[in-house]
């Protein structure tokens, strides 16, 4: 019997697979076409070589990450990579996830990302998701909300900076090659990352 934290990790990567051909056709338009085929390929090797019944939940976000980040190319696998792998240090040693947790994880994430992709909000990256997505998560666990309510907040805020992203022209990667050309389109990290959430908090829901 696998633990919760791989069955998790294997919806995602179901997801992500499932999606490979729209992440795709989005890269396609203000990127190298290669995030779908990258992430799928990333995440089939997640689902393949993390242990199913390590129940130490730090541990199989670092292999997660790690697996990642040797076998996602382009952008997304440092970026990706690296937030598995700081999330993992939050939560090293713990076998459940509470809903402190799980916003700890994102922090540090976030923080991964931005040091590692050197991005902020605002530059059509996957932070114009989950920046936002942490933001509305934060409000409704400080609120006194549970986990599943906080994570339609935080879904519900990942998928509006989705939206922004069509707005703005991107400023990192290969998209700022494009500049101005670049309005009108969204951005395939944020998309990725904000179908990462929303698997998380169908999981959670049951």
């Amino acid at each position: 019997m696998s633990t919760r934290i791989y069955d998790c990790l294997k919806c995602i990567g179901e997801k992500i697979i499932e999606n490979k051909d729209f992440l795709t056709d989005l890269d396609r338009e203000i990127g190298d076409a290669d995030h779908g085929v990258n992430m799928a390929r990333g995440f089939q090797a997640v689902i393949e070589k993390v242990s199913q019944d390590e129940a130490d939940i730090g541990a199989v976000l670092k292999k997660t990450g790690m697996t990642l980040l040797s076998t996602v190319g382009g952008a997304s696998g440092p970026l990706y990579g690296t937030a598995y792998m700081e999330a993992a240090k939050v939560v090293a040693g713990k076998q459940e996830m509470s809903a402190e947790d799980f916003k700890l994880c994102l922090q540090a994430a976030i923080a991964g990302i931005q040091k590692r992709g050197k991005a902020e909000k605002g530059e059509k990256t996957m932070l114009d998701s989950l920046i936002p997505a942490l933001e509305a998560y934060t409000d409704r666990i400080d609120a006194g909300a549970g986990m599943a309510e906080a994570l339609d907040a935080a879904c519900k805020a990942a998928n509006e900076g989705i939206e922004f992203t069509k707005t703005i022209a991107a400023t990192k990667g290969r998209a700022s090659y494009l500049g101005e050309r670049s309005i009108g389109h969204q951005d395939p990290g944020a998309t990725s990352a904000t179908l990462t959430l929303e698997v998380i908090r169908d999981f959670i829901k049951g």
